[in-house]
């Protein structure tokens, strides 16, 4: 059982550093997972792995089709893990810092033209408290490009309407988002005209909640995206990161640099940010293509 007290430990170390709570989550899914694998194989004791055993692993999840993102996450999170036991001095060194992740092809992501958006945004209509707060949050996302996770977290002081710009907090790390005057006119009508109304508890300080007034959950808030999406008529699978992935891209094809993108995104490093310049640089060719008159010639 020493593994598994040690992975308890480590998801244990990640919460108590602040690291943000899908993190954690998608960690400990990864590690208890091992473990299981582990005692399938009489292998309890930390001082019994070693890289062949691990290598062994992968290739198990490999030989079940597991996706090569999934594979690739495992080891990044059996990497984090045995790095933490040899810096607390529980093994010598890491059996795993050698391994091979399987290359992930990062895809193109799926964004909405502007048109879309402009048609999802205009979906919850009529004065009701939910129609008011439906509209404040999708004008939100669309105008800060945060995730749906940072969203429902979003306490009432992290808003400043007066400056216009939200504190979003991921762990202990902070950023400073700046947003327009629509978000600004959607958040001042939901809190003066419907927030009341859905907030009965004086404590309660989550800037969005349910119908209920109690904190809205992620499954809560997709549920009613895909359901204006569909009657916007939008064709494509959308999913809660759409919104998110859209403004990146169309903040990219209106010149926007790619450093205040990442910056804004909450991305580590600019190599996150630099698949919207991919986008832009299909977006140009398909224009060009489609409008030089040497290429239209093509197609007559």
């Amino acid at each position: 059982m020493e593994i598994r007290e040690k992975v308890s430990e480590y998801i244990a170390a990640l919460t108590s550093q602040g690291t943000a709570r899908n993190t954690v989550l998608s960690y400990g899914r990864d590690l208890y997972q091992m473990a299981d694998y582990l005692d399938a194989q009489n292998i309890t004791k930390t001082g019994q792995v070693d890289e062949l055993v691990l290598q062994a692993y992968m290739r198990q999840m490999s030989s079940e089709q597991k996706r090569p993102a999934t594979i690739a996450r495992a080891a990044a999170s059996m990497k984090a893990f045995y790095r933490y036991l040899a810096q607390s001095g529980v093994i010598v060194r890491s059996p795993a810092e050698q391994l091979k992740a399987p290359k992930v092809e990062k895809g193109i992501p799926y964004i909405l033209s502007q048109e879309e958006v402009v048609r999802l945004l205009q979906q919850p209509k009529g004065t009701s408290p939910k129609a008011v707060r439906d509209r404040a949050m999708l004008e939100l996302l669309y105008a800060t490009g945060i995730r749906v996770s940072e969203l429902i977290e979003i306490q009432i002081d992290d808003v400043n309407l007066n400056m216009e710009y939200l504190l979003c907090r991921q762990g202990k790390k902070e950023r400073v988002i700046p947003f327009g005057q629509a978000a600004k006119h959607s958040l001042t009508d939901y809190l003066e005209n419907a927030r009341p109304l859905l907030v009965k508890d004086p404590a309660c300080t989550n800037l969005f909640t349910n119908l209920s007034g109690q904190k809205m959950s992620r499954q809560g808030f997709w549920k009613l995206l895909k359901q204006y999406a569909h009657h916007a008529g939008i064709e494509g699978e959308i999913t809660p990161h759409t919104l998110r992935h859209s403004f990146a891209a169309h903040l990219v094809n209106n010149g926007a640099d790619l450093y205040a993108v990442q910056e804004m995104m909450g991305y580590a490093d600019l190599s996150a940010a630099q698949v919207y310049a991919r986008m832009h640089h299909v977006s140009v060719r398909e224009v060009y293509t489609k409008t030089h008159p040497r290429e239209m010639s093509k197609e007559q």
